[in-house]
Parts: structure tokens; sequence; C-alpha cells
């Protein structure tokens, strides 16, 4: 595919600095060299920003926040400038990844072949073991959440076959701009977690496919930002899960899923060094998704306007 093909490539940045050197080197690097790289940095207070101010090259972008606005918010404000700038392409890409020169091609050539409007490569875990972190995914009926393919077995060839998946992590998601206008936005009341598991649902329910691509493939330092065991990761789950729950189905439903919820909550405190305050940071995180479904908005385009090649964005 010609390099006339442009990419918005949004990443958010939150005290980054141990990742971006990595992140940076692997898409300055890349064979596909269209493209825009769009830093959004939640107000760091480390060397994030003087590192990625550090490379000298017109594609990159930083954009400061005053505030920590969030993952989705944060994720939005490249969109917006991504398609704003006429980018045929955004790919929501995490700054805790690494990857090879090939990977933008890859993406795209399967974005051509395919003809589909999403598409993610294999996500493997940024370590010697050899495990897949996600093969794509799907959303489990059982739990009232998502669910990644692969998740933690070893690479040895059972996912390597192309698949039309229904979910998987925004880590890293090439997506046509005209998707942006039929599903909106992410949603910034999940601040973090479950933003990407309500836009894929937001995008099946529309019909929009979304390709599993093996051949393209990404490393990934998992919660090495976060730290998926930490209070405040517990507390951005269970909120932004029952959140997802109250807003994507109807009461009846929600009346099962809740208490998965609940259960949910008790088993990520187990695996703390303090299962008792991580539980009341729990309990306390349930209550504040409930809340935030008193006012359930999804983040539709406020205007539509036309580019030059005539492609149409928000």
């Amino acid at each position: 595919m010609a390099n006339s093909f442009r990419i918005g490539v949004v990443t958010v940045t939150y005290n980054s600095a141990i990742v971006v050197p990595g992140f940076m080197d692997s898409v300055l690097k890349q064979s596909h060299s269209d493209f825009i790289l769009y830093v959004v940095d939640n107000a760091s207070s480390d060397e994030t920003l003087r590192l990625v101010s550090g490379y000298s090259d017109a594609r990159i972008v930083p954009i400061r926040n005053v505030d920590n606005t969030g993952v989705a918010e944060g994720n939005n404000v490249g969109i917006r400038a991504a398609l704003r700038d006429g980018c045929t392409f955004v790919l929501l890409l995490n700054n805790d990844t690494v990857f090879d020169a090939g990977l933008f091609a890859t993406l795209l050539r399967g974005l051509d072949e395919s003809q589909c409007a999403m598409i993610v490569p294999k996500i493997l875990y940024f370590d010697p073991s050899n495990k897949i972190w996600s093969a794509g995914g799907a959303f489990s009926r059982w739990r009232g959440m998502s669910w990644h393919f692969g998740f933690n077995q070893i690479d040895d060839g059972r996912f390597d076959q192309p698949l039309e998946v229904e979910y998987s992590p925004t880590c890293c998601m090439l997506i046509r701009n005209n998707v942006f206008e039929r599903v909106g936005l992410m949603d910034t009341k999940y601040f973090v977690y479950f933003d990407d598991t309500d836009f894929c649902l937001r995008a099946y329910r529309r019909g929009i496919k979304l390709l599993y691509l093996p051949t393209a493939a990404v490393y990934h330092k998992v919660s090495s930002l976060t730290g998926y065991r930490s209070n405040l990761a517990i507390r951005y789950l269970i909120r932004s899960h029952v959140y997802y729950v109250m807003k994507q189905f109807p009461l009846w439903m929600a009346a099962y899923y809740l208490p998965v919820c609940q259960i949910n909550a008790a088993r990520k405190s187990l695996q703390t060094e303090n299962p008792w305050k991580a539980f009341l940071v729990a309990e306390s995180a349930f209550w504040e998704g409930l809340q935030l479904s008193a006012q359930r908005k999804i983040h539709l385009p406020q205007k539509v306007e036309t580019s030059a090649n005539g492609n149409r964005y928000a």
C-alpha cells in the first residue's frame, strides 16, 4: 500500500519516561513513513515530554494536557487531531510497547486486503516467556466483560490464523477514520479500563468488522506504568466494570452482572499485599461506578466536516 495513506498514531503518556525511548525508536523506524505521531501527555511530572521533544522529527506532535484527563479522553484528543489533519487511518497505540519496522505497513496491508474497518496484531508479553497477551478477543456473556484469546498461552502457532473477532484491546488498533463517525469517540467516563471494551461493543453492534492479524506483532510491557494489582488499578477496574454493565445492558441483565462485579472485586483484592484495604477500595469503586451510570452519554461526533480528499470526519 502506498505511503500516501496517512496514519495518525495516537499514544497517551503519563509519567512514561521509562518506556518512551523504546517506543519512539520503534515508531520512527517504520517502513511506512507517512504518519503523524500525536503524543498526548496527561500532565506528566517526570521527563516524558522532555524525552519526546528531544526527537527532531516533524512528524512528532506533542500535545500537553493541563490535567490528567485519563486514557479515554487522552485518546480522544489525539483522535480529534488526527481527523482534523486529514489522516485516513488512526492507530491507537500504547507507549509501553515495542515492535519491528514493518508493523504499520503490515496492518495497512491487512486492512486493505480484508476490506475491514479495524485491525489488530498479535500482542505478546515483553519478556522471554514467549507468551501471548492478546490474540484478539470476545465479549463474555457470563461475566459482562471482555476476554483475550490466547491469554498467557505459549505462542506455539495455535493463534497464527487471521480471524474476525468481536473485541481486542486498543493497546494497538488501526481504525479507518470513518469508524468514529459511526461509533463515536471513547467514553471519557471510563478514565481508564473498559473504554476499549465499550468502543468495540459499540462497533460490533453496528456491524463493523474487526480483524485479528497474527503476521503483525507487538511486544507489550504489561502494566509497567499502572501496576495491575495496585489499589489505583483496582479502583478503576471495578468502577469501569460497573459503569460498563449499567451503560450497556438492560436492568434485568445488570442485576446478574453486578454480583459478578462484586466477585471480581473480591478476587482482585485477594491478589494484593493488603487484601482488606484493597477490598475497601474496590467496594468504594463499585458505588462510584453506579453513580457514573446515572448520566449516560456516548461521545458521538459533535460536528462532521469534509477534508480535502473527501473523507468525512468529526
